[in-house]
């Protein structure tokens, strides 16, 4: 879908009048960034003047201020270049704000208390899916467990999968390799492109399967045995040694197409294809849902779901499997803790994409007590 890429960002530093300075960025492929960065220049003159105390004070509120621009929101609302270019500016006021306190990003956040994490997000046109009070009682229901909970992730690092195994274009050979050298780097969760043609991606999603199906290419010293009965790889079809294998085709196929495609692909046992028709389609994926249950194969999407209200309804038609928030999608931190919220209240595992990464870290202090999904 995306043949021609430039990965790159585009950045915004937020200035004050003492040495403090906070920094943000959002995700293009290219030359989207040249006018994502006019974008980001009028949303981020809303902040002109503001006084830096009053903004933390309230995060949620700031966030409202953000996206209130009445003229700016004529060529939205919440959504487009102008809901791209707030995350950069919100995720700038959020690191701004951990610098103020001396606090990585993460660690403001868990610090938090439930009262102020549910006042730092954003509840505008989700309340009929969460309220601030549903909110607040899923943090104090596991609020007596969260420094337990910081501490595993302060001493196993906080979980990954692997893309750059399963790359279109690529060799036999150099999947293979790539494969063996992310096994022993500790990765145990693959995912892999598909969708331009479908001979071909079977024969791909084989050879890796082939390969991270194989004890004999297990680090020395890590578990040999049906690692795929573990309760954390419940339902994600793991394979004998633990191991877990993804697709995803980026929004290629109709939604009748996305049916067939994967179901023809069901013998290599992926745990979700995520993105399998447009990320606006909500009934759509639904759909494509429903059919793909009788192979065992669930759906992720959110990479592109551009904004808060696209998720509410994901979860409402119970049309996803896992949630894929990305804060360079989403307009920053604020949007992004409303989406926690609801798919903790869903009871839907989120597992952060690429700009989402940043943020991941304290995901776990959201969720409901669920398995870690992908392994470090």
């Amino acid at each position: 879908m995306n043949t021609d890429c430039d990965y790159s960002s585009a950045y915004v530093s937020l200035y004050t009048d003492s040495n403090l300075v906070g920094h943000g960025m959002t995700f293009t492929i290219g030359r989207g960034n040249d006018i994502v960065c006019q974008a980001i220049k009028a949303v981020a003159s809303r902040l002109l003047g503001k006084e830096i105390e009053s903004l933390f004070a309230d995060m949620g509120k700031a966030w409202d201020h953000l996206v209130s621009d009445s003229q700016l929101r004529w060529i939205g609302p919440e959504k487009g270049v102008i809901h791209i270019a707030t995350g950069a500016v919100d995720n700038a006021l959020w690191d701004l704000y951990a610098r103020a306190r001396q606090k990585p990003l993460w660690q403001l956040l868990v610090d938090m208390t439930p009262e102020e994490l549910v006042k730092s997000a954003t509840f505008r046109y989700i309340t009929d899916a969460i309220t601030p009070d549903e909110a607040l009682a899923i943090l104090k229901a596991k609020e007596a467990t969260k420094k337990e909970r910081e501490a595993i992730v302060r001493s196993q690092g906080y979980p990954a999968y692997v893309t750059s195994v399963g790359w279109l274009g690529y060799s036999d050979e150099k999947i293979a390799r790539l494969t063996r050298d992310a096994i022993r780097a500790g990765f145990n969760h693959f995912k892999m492109k598909v969708g331009s043609d479908l001979a071909d991606d079977l024969r791909r999603c084989r050879l890796i399967r082939s390969i991270i199906d194989e004890p004999q290419y297990l680090p020395d010293g890590a578990e040999r045995t049906r690692l795929q009965d573990s309760p954390a790889l419940a339902a994600k079809n793991a394979g004998p040694t633990g191991a877990v294998l993804m697709i995803d085709a980026n929004q290629v196929w109709d939604v009748q197409q996305a049916i067939d495609y994967v179901s023809s692909l069901a013998e290599i046992k992926p745990w979700f294809i995520e993105e399998p028709t447009a990320p606006d389609d909500i009934l759509g994926h639904a759909t494509i849902r429903r059919a793909l249950k009788q192979h065992g194969i669930g759906v992720a999407t959110g990479e592109h779901a551009h904004n808060r209200m696209v998720f509410k309804q994901l979860f409402q038609a119970n049309a996803i499997d896992v949630c894929q928030i990305d804060s360079c999608r989403l307009a920053g931190v604020s949007e992004v803790l409303s989406v926690l919220f609801m798919a903790a209240k869903f009871g839907v595992p989120v597992c952060p994409h690429a700009g989402g990464v940043g943020l991941c870290e304290y995901v776990i202090h959201l969720r409901r007590g669920l398995p870690l999904h992908p392994r470090r």
